[in-house]
């Protein structure tokens, strides 16, 4: 069982929440007739739903942890581009916060509730513009007013139907020659899970005027369509156009990193470093990258950096923690985590340093030290799945077989995509003798991670023991 200890961590810095909307697909007829459905089946290398297929060989998840999807853990934390949603709504209301990377598809739409500022709260005595009273054809006659009108139903009311209206009339009145209010009409589109509408309207406006926010759109329209060979291509066309621009450089970045080429992704955050030697994410994730290919020292001087710029949160210090430690400066180690543990915002960012505190006591080989900072990860976040399988393997050390057994089978309910808890299953069931169940367990173990050698030799094993009987 100690060949499957999860000796993972979990680097976190900066959160960036960009919204997303979730598209039911019922039926194979829907499917044929739904132009915004995607292939069950895409080619090795196409495809973010199957980011296991990429050519640039992604990072093992024995050495970087993955998040639901699949995807290696990165820098930055960036929900809408998780392709690999949970397949129901028992598993998606129970969705493990994996680095923050998952939400329940529940909440998808939650943040684009009332993005307005304060000077714009309703009233007592009614809304601040009552929208069904608004003759939309009169306004949208006004240009400049209904720019600004747009802006509000749009942004503040979240109201897509009446904006999309508004903007539909007025790209009519201006001749369809306004590139703005089709850019608009594509906005509109893309929130209502009309993929192929906003991307004839974007590719329209990017006819009429070549912007970069049009670019940035479009890609999003390909992302959401799964189609990121395109996407890049899509960016790369940009460059030309508009040459050094730092957020087409950082699209392209965050495709590769999405198909777990991390490689490319790194090249391109340093080419964006080039651009602009400022960029947190840029930073963020070269520091990551480091970090999870044993170099801690150099990460560590990535994260000093961006405490120089002024990062102060609780994910850096984390961060800075977790460097010092592997790179032998206990003396910063245990300052930095209560520097984390101070600045935490929520009980999820608590739980991820008592988690990582759990690691550093295990590393000095205090393990009733490690056994109180594992419990306490589960009294801030209950659904932690890597504590569970932690604690299980330390209640194996002190002979409570029962107990390590149920702590497991919490841990692969909590995270099937982990392998570690199905390995110790595996294992431990083999030594009790329940071959069945330990043959089953390896079975998912080899499923989350093909490439895990002692789940292979304990398959092998297993048939041996099958082939005598």
């Amino acid at each position: 069982i100690q060949a499957a200890w999860n000796l993972k961590t979990r680097a976190l810095t900066e959160m960036v929440y960009v919204d997303e909307i979730d598209m039911d697909q019922e039926g194979i007829a829907e499917m044929i007739l739904d132009e915004n459905a995607i292939a069950q089946v895409a080619r090795p290398g196409t495809s973010l739903k199957l980011p296991g297929t990429s050519q640039g060989g992604g990072p093992s998840p024995a050495v970087r942890p993955v998040t639901q999807s699949g995807r290696p853990i990165t820098g930055f934390v960036r929900p809408s581009t998780q392709s690999g949603r949970p397949s129901t709504m028992e598993q998606a209301i129970r969705t493990p916060r994996t680095a923050l990377t998952a939400r329940p598809i529940t909440s998808a739409s939650g943040g684009y509730v009332r993005l307005g500022t304060a000077s714009m709260i309703t009233n007592p005595d009614g809304p601040f513009i009552n929208l069904s009273r608004l003759n939309l054809t009169k306004y949208a006659q006004k240009p400049k007013l209904a720019k600004a009108l747009f802006e509000y139903i749009f942004h503040h009311e979240n109201d897509v139907k009446n904006a999309l209206d508004l903007a539909a009339l007025a790209t009519e009145h201006a001749q369809f020659k306004d590139w703005w209010w089709k850019v608009q009409i594509g906005k509109c589109y893309y929130r209502l899970g009309l993929y192929r509408e906003a991307e004839k309207q974007f590719k329209s406006a990017l006819k009429q005027q070549d912007m970069v926010d049009t670019i940035l759109y479009l890609a999003k329209v390909y992302l959401r369509l799964d189609q990121p060979v395109t996407a890049l291509n899509l960016f790369k066309q940009g460059l030309e156009r508009f040459p050094g621009e730092v957020s087409l450089i950082c699209g392209i970045a965050r495709i590769y990193e999405e198909m777990n080429n991390i490689s490319l992704a790194a090249e391109y955050y340093k080419d964006v470093l080039k651009q602009d030697n400022t960029h947190v994410e840029a930073i963020a994730c070269i520091g990551s990258n480091h970090f999870y290919s044993d170099q801690p020292e150099i990460a560590l001087r990535f994260y000093r950096r961006l405490l120089q710029m002024g990062v102060y949160n609780c994910q850096l210090f984390n961060n800075l923690g977790l460097c010092c430690f592997y790179a032998q400066q206990y003396d910063m180690t245990l300052s930095s985590f209560e520097r984390a543990l101070f600045l935490a915002e929520n009980e999820e960012e608590t739980a991820d340093v008592w988690y990582n505190l759990g690691h550093v006591a295990v590393g000095i080989g205090d393990l009733n030290l490690a056994y109180q900072c594992f419990k306490l990860t589960l009294v801030n976040n209950n659904d932690y799945a890597e504590a569970y399988n932690n604690l299980a393997v330390l209640e194996m050390r002190k002979g409570h077989t029962e107990q390590a057994r149920a702590l497991l089978q919490t841990a692969s309910s909590l995270a099937p995509h982990m392998y570690e808890p199905h390995f110790n299953v595996a294992i431990l069931s083999d030594k009790a003798g329940d071959l069945q169940r330990s043959y089953t367990a390896a079975q998912k173990s080899e499923e989350a991670f093909p490439g895990h050698v002692d789940t292979q030799q304990l398959i092998k094993q297993l048939k041996e023991h099958f082939a005598m009987l």
